[in-house]
């Protein structure tokens, strides 16, 4: 199902219908302010197990960064942080930035591992932030690749739905993405160390 929305008014009974899916384990596609992401709830663990098959992965191997909708939810997934790790991220996000950092003891518990890191995203898209409100819960999520050998990322929501269309439940229509991903910046030392430069500018830091 394609369920087309707009960034700067998301209809809220859509919005609705999509967290009703979340909540069932379902996968939707979502826009971000960089590319395309197939996305659950965190909380559901049928949808994380079904993530992690759309991956090829057992979700104990899966690598998934979680979407959150602001500062406040990232208190519970992560171990307390550097103060400059922290006026670094309250100044870059929402935006497009995948923090990692050191995880709490919740992380390994939602995923079956002993993971110790998590990459945390707060897009600037007021959609999928929007629906993570209404969730109640952040989204585990992983880019949308192209098959490709030359374009990495699928732009095109449309195109997302016809190669994976019986892999997801929603494909969530927002106009074209982007084909740069974020910037991944690495503070579990305490410092910030950047690992993929992507559209997201490093001059904060």
């Amino acid at each position: 199902m394609i369920i087309e929305l707009f960034d700067n008014n998301p209809d809220q009974r859509k919005i609705s219908k999509i967290v009703e899916v979340l909540q069932k384990g379902g996968i939707v596609v979502f826009p971000t302010d960089t590319v395309y992401s197939f996305g659950c709830s965190l909380k559901n663990k049928k949808g994380l197990e079904k993530l992690a098959r759309l991956k090829g992965e057992k979700l104990s191997k899966a690598n998934f960064s979680l979407i959150c909708y602001d500062l406040s939810n990232i208190a519970d997934y992560t171990k307390p942080m550097e103060r400059k790790v922290y006026k670094a991220i309250n100044k870059a996000l929402p935006g497009p930035y995948t923090f990692i950092l050191n995880a709490s003891n919740e992380v390994p518990k939602l995923f079956g591992n002993k993971k110790k890191e998590i990459g945390i995203r707060i897009p600037n898209n007021n959609i999928t932030r929007q629906i993570v409100l209404k969730l109640c819960s952040p989204l585990a999520v992983t880019s949308v690749h192209d098959e490709d050998e030359i374009v990495d990322y699928t732009t095109d929501p449309v195109a997302i739905f016809e190669r994976h269309e019986n892999d997801v439940d929603i494909v969530i229509a927002a106009g074209f993405g982007n084909n740069v991903p974020s910037t991944v910046l690495d503070c579990t030392s305490g410092d910030i160390v950047v690992v993929r430069e992507g559209i997201g500018n490093i001059d904060f830091i």
